[in-house]
């Protein structure tokens, strides 16, 4: 896949224009959207939270593929080729085995597993809001013979992170979170995520990223400006850059890096890419 194109950037997916155009050249694909609205109009009704709702449409999609509900669509080879873009990118920014690792929306591992394979044991701690993706997770584990890791595996109904110790991870890792997560949940994740983050780490995260105006697909897609969300990292004090680099990666998500401010950063690690 190319680098976004400037079309696509500025496309509105919520607009009528867009949805009668979209249907009209993907007639095959509509049964499928109607169910998606369908079950968007079900679940909201049941739930007012967007992480209640959101663990509805996991139990929903991990019922049908566990896979496919993290985003392994069309095949399982897609699933593992998404795992590694993710880890050879974070292995190509120096992860060690000796960082200490969160990712947030750990999934049934489609990327975890070779981050918990790569790390030492007992340093890889994965949450996630759905148990049922989480059982997933955990058999995993089991097929990729990775119990001595001693990987952690928790479930999280936010992501204020209270649970978890002060300045302790030096890697933390959001891959397809904000791009299903309206703007309050990224806020409430920034405003907690400096806390666990330790001297010199960083913050991944990848978004669907607009040009145009953010807008949303039923309540499961979500797109934001880059700099709305830097904004949102630097009204929480911490630091934020686009990461060019990613963008030459075969998927269609946007990436930004969240550090602590320069002067208070340790200098032992190097990280590379570079602002837009």
């Amino acid at each position: 896949m190319a680098p976004t194109s400037s079309s696509r950037l500025h496309r509105n997916r919520a607009a009528l224009a867009h949805k009668v155009r979209y249907a009209l050249d993907h007639p095959g694909k509509v049964p499928a959207h109607l169910r998606r609205a369908a079950r968007d109009a079900w679940l909201r009704a049941r739930h007012r939270d967007h992480i209640a709702y959101y663990r509805a449409v996991m139990a929903s999609d991990a019922a049908r593929s566990p896979e496919a509900a993290v985003g392994g669509r069309p095949s399982p080879q897609r699933w593992e080729a998404i795992g590694r873009m993710q880890f050879d990118y974070l292995l190509e920014h120096g992860l060690r085995p000796d960082d200490r690792m969160l990712e947030i929306g750990c999934g049934n591992l489609r990327a975890g597993r070779l981050f918990i394979d790569h790390l030492a044991p007992g340093h890889y701690y994965g949450i996630d809001i759905s148990p049922d993706i989480l059982i997933e997770a955990k058999r995993t584990v089991v097929r990729y013979g990775l119990q001595d890791k001693l990987p952690h595996l928790t479930i999280t109904g936010d992501l204020t992170f209270d649970f978890l110790p002060e300045r302790y991870f030096t890697v933390v890792h959001a891959h397809s979170v904000f791009s299903h997560s309206p703007l309050h949940v990224i806020d409430q994740c920034l405003a907690n995520v400096g806390r666990v983050l330790a001297p010199g780490g960083f913050f991944d995260f990848t978004f669907d990223r607009t040009e145009g105006r953010e807008h949303h697909v039923l309540r499961e897609d979500f797109y934001y400006r880059t700099g709305t969300l830097t904004a949102l990292a630097e009204k929480h004090g911490l630091e934020a850059r686009f990461m060019d680099d990613w963008e030459k990666r075969p998927h269609g998500q946007s990436k930004i890096r969240v550090t602590h401010p320069s002067k208070d950063r340790s200098p032992d690690r190097e990280t590379e890419g570079s602002a837009a």
